[in-house]
């Protein structure tokens, strides 16, 4: 036994604190705990509480393993449920562009992908010919150069009071060939740089008629003349052409022409019978009054249904199924009513007619609708009643 406490010689001396196999004769010495190897720098032994932040280790004692700490990027990657569809084709393909102009990059900038200028293109719309530019343009510029005509020949004719002389046949032979030329010059140059459609040509006809009717009945309110009337119905007349193709547009709307249009119509008739009312009560209308109020009523309700285009927007099935059913409702009622009344020469059977043709209008254009919903009549035992469908009007 060695009195200083030195190990034996037959065991090496373990710098690092590590458990012998056999105790040590060193009275000094700590006894070795075979359930916990001792630690040379303090570790806390078991019984101590446990550190949260201390990592894991795979060995006892000193030094930790290398692979203790795991890293970053050995974690896994968060799982996503959302499904991932193959990319497109097209879009893994570049494809050369052309510069972008002003305009097109101020569009690009709202969202609005650029035109393509083929060099044929006319307001959007593919122009159909060198010269013709859409499929009204042909009725569009036949309707001016008559127009025209007519109102070179008339205004000539009326200002030398139809008087066939040499001078009053040139005079009207050159304002037929005048006025068509100008017609001619200026629907051309129009329909080559505006698109021209088949409801514009047409609804532009129509209110011509009916710019003419107004001009002339306005101007006869304060003269007579035949000159002056000729001209205003002429001017009238391509006053409403024009601002057809102006405001309405190349593009006019089958809806908005019929509904000008109808309201032209309805206009001359309920003036009508609201003079025959007039009149078959006890007082006596001229014929003045007559000419007067039926030229220039087609204007008037022509022109409230142009605002009213502004507010609604009726389909044209809705409109011809109002003139319909108006003028159908209108016309039997009158015939019945003059039949068992016994005559046409008192006011009633036009009161009658012109109330029935008007609920006939109202009624089927508030409350017939194309687009309800055909399956809801199907369906029972609803808990609350359901609109079937929307209307235009309000």
């Amino acid at each position: 036994m060695d009195s200083y406490g030195q190990p034996p010689a037959q065991q090496p001396v373990d710098s690092y604190g590590q458990p012998q196999s056999q105790p040590s004769a060193d009275p000094y010495a700590q006894p070795p705990s075979s359930a916990q190897p001792a630690d040379p720098y303090g570790q806390p032994s078991s019984q101590q509480p446990v550190d949260p932040y201390a990592q894991p280790q795979t060995q006892p004692g000193y030094p930790p393993a290398q692979d203790a700490y795991p890293s970053p990027d050995a974690q896994e990657p968060a799982v996503s449920d959302a499904p991932t569809l193959p990319p497109d084709p097209d879009s893994l393909r570049t494809k050369p562009q052309s510069p972008l102009t002003p305009d097109d990059q101020a569009m690009a900038k709202r969202g609005v992908p650029p035109v393509e200028d083929t060099g044929v293109m006319l307001d959007g719309r593919p122009r159909q010919g060198p010269f013709l530019s859409g499929p009204g343009s042909f009725s569009f510029i036949v309707h001016h150069t008559a127009l025209g005509a007519l109102g070179g020949f008339f205004t000539q004719a009326f200002a030398s009071d139809f008087n066939f002389d040499k001078s009053s046949r040139e005079a009207m032979l050159a304002g037929t060939l005048i006025g068509a030329g100008l017609g001619f010059g200026a629907s051309s140059w129009w329909q080559f740089n505006n698109w021209v459609d088949r409801p514009m040509a047409t609804f532009g006809i129509a209110n011509s008629v009916v710019g003419g009717m107004f001009t002339a009945g306005l101007m006869d309110l304060f003269t007579q003349d035949a000159g002056i009337l000729t001209w205003s119905a002429f001017l009238g007349a391509e006053l409403g052409a024009w601002l057809t193709a102006g405001i309405g547009g190349g593009q006019l709307p089958l809806n908005d022409g019929l509904l000008i249009s109808s309201g032209a119509g309805w206009g001359a008739a309920y003036a009508a019978l609201l003079l025959a009312i007039i009149h078959f009560s006890g007082t006596p209308v001229s014929g003045k009054t007559w000419r007067d109020t039926l030229l220039l009523a087609p204007g008037i309700g022509a022109g409230a249904l142009a605002l009213a285009t502004m507010r609604y927007n009726p389909t044209p099935s809705q409109i011809v199924r109002a003139n319909i059913f108006g003028s159908g409702v209108g016309a039997v009622v009158l015939l019945i009513s003059g039949l068992v009344l016994g005559g046409f020469d008192q006011s009633t059977p036009y009161v009658l007619s012109f109330l029935g043709s008007a609920g006939a209008i109202t009624t089927v254009s508030l409350l017939w609708e194309e687009s309800v919903d055909r399956s809801a009549v199907k369906m029972v035992g609803r808990s609350e009643k359901e609109r079937p469908y929307t209307n235009v009007w309000w």
